[in-house]
């Protein structure tokens, strides 16, 4: 049996790669897959504690709501990205400031 201390671990590398990734990357579809690697720390660290801490709390419906919101959020940012590379041809976060003018 894995202990707590274990998810806990896991959670928090890809929390930290999420993070990583969100902060040096300039191509939009990579920001989202870290943003989607933050979203799913949440889900390991809901399932751990559900399951160690309150087995009476449903942890999984919580991470079942994490993920409904992470395919909207990734279904809005797609259609995003999309319009981005039709009008500039270019996913670079750094080239969306040429839209303003």
């Amino acid at each position: 049996m894995i202990p707590l201390q274990g998810y806990l671990v896991i959670a928090a590398v890809l929390f930290v790669l999420g993070l990583f990734c969100v902060m040096t990357r300039r191509n939009a579809v990579t920001i989202l897959m870290g943003i989607e690697l933050i979203l799913n720390s949440a889900n390991v660290n809901f399932i751990a504690f559900a399951r160690y801490c309150a087995p009476d709390i449903q942890g999984h419906v919580f991470a079942i709501f994490v993920i409904i919101m992470a395919a909207a959020e990734a279904a809005i940012a797609l259609a995003i990205v999309l319009n981005l590379y039709k009008r500039i041809n270019s996913i670079d976060v750094d080239e969306v400031d040429m839209m303003r003018g």
